[in-house]
């Protein structure tokens, strides 16, 4: 269900932008939209993992170094038939973690210095499941795609607003309904782009969640880490994260500061954990 909806929402963005597209410039402006999107998704898809983890600070570390660490990541990828990502550590005293690379073969699996002092080793298997399954199904694209097609109607919607205040005169002859029409979707696309992208996120977390727990088979180890996670991220958001790659991590690392649970990344932890509790008893 999550992966038809998943399907739905890119399908209505990529409608939003081709409307965007051809109201800024015809057929032409489409294409040079298009363009410009493949473009950027090319340079995410190849480099987001390195950007990300450098912004981070994020160090890559050995089996000597983290011995139950790596052990957890190598037992849980066997299971989940992914090869061994490769595995990093951020000096952050905020528990939270996140995965990243284009393909299972160029994969990553960061985790703060915070959540190995807090999680025991049933909740660290739940937490490292679950960014696996992020992996697995190839999440870190998907996101990668949504992120840069709502950045990418945003830009191009106000190229649109930019041409209709300045080019107003070329406009007289137009249709009233026709010009509401245009300044409607100009304001509105974004806004839609950008509700459209955190359901995504929202879905892909629900299918991390419900996939990572069937690879670790400790639904309510995953269900504890995310109730301990959520409380430590909203005492102690982490000081360094930004809304570019929030939707990144397993909790909200902003959560602290945000008063609108409406444009949150991750759907409420609530309602996770509950869904976690209904697969433990084997009602999903």
């Amino acid at each position: 269900m999550n992966s038809v909806k998943t399907v739905i929402l890119m399908t209505t963005m990529m409608v939003l932008f081709i409307l965007i597209g051809n109201l800024i410039g015809g057929q032409s402006g489409m294409m040079i939209a298009f363009i410009f999107s493949l473009a950027i998704n090319f340079g995410s898809y190849w480099f987001s993992d390195k950007i990300v983890l450098a912004m981070y600070r994020a160090q890559e570390v050995t089996r000597k170094e983290f011995p139950e660490l790596f052990n957890i990541v190598e037992k849980l990828s066997m299971k989940a038939n992914l090869p061994m990502p490769r595995v990093y550590i951020i000096d952050n005293p905020t528990p939270n973690a996140f995965a990243t690379g284009r393909n299972p073969q160029n994969s990553a699996v960061a985790v703060t210095t915070g959540i190995m002092r807090i999680l025991n080793s049933d909740e660290l298997e739940g937490v490292i499941a679950h960014e696996l399954s992020h992996i697995k199904n190839r999440d870190i694209l998907v996101s990668t795609i949504a992120a840069t097609l709502a950045g990418t109607i945003t830009f191009i919607a106000r190229m649109a607003g930019w041409a209709a205040m300045f080019g107003g005169g070329h406009r007289d002859d137009r249709d009233n309904g026709n010009i509401f029409y245009e300044l409607a979707l100009i304001i509105l696309a974004p806004i839609a782009a950008m509700l459209i992208q955190l359901a995504i996120s929202r879905s892909r977390e629900f299918m991390a969640d419900e996939s990572g727990a069937l690879i670790s088979g400790k639904p309510l180890g995953l269900a504890s880490a995310l109730n301990k996670l959520s409380k430590a991220n909203e005492t102690l958001p982490m000081h360094n994260a930004n809304e570019a790659s929030a939707h990144m991590f397993i909790v909200n690392p902003l959560s602290g500061k945000s008063l609108l649970k409406l444009f949150s990344t991750h759907p409420p932890i609530e309602e996770r954990i509950e869904r976690l509790q209904e697969i433990a008893k084997g009602r999903r």
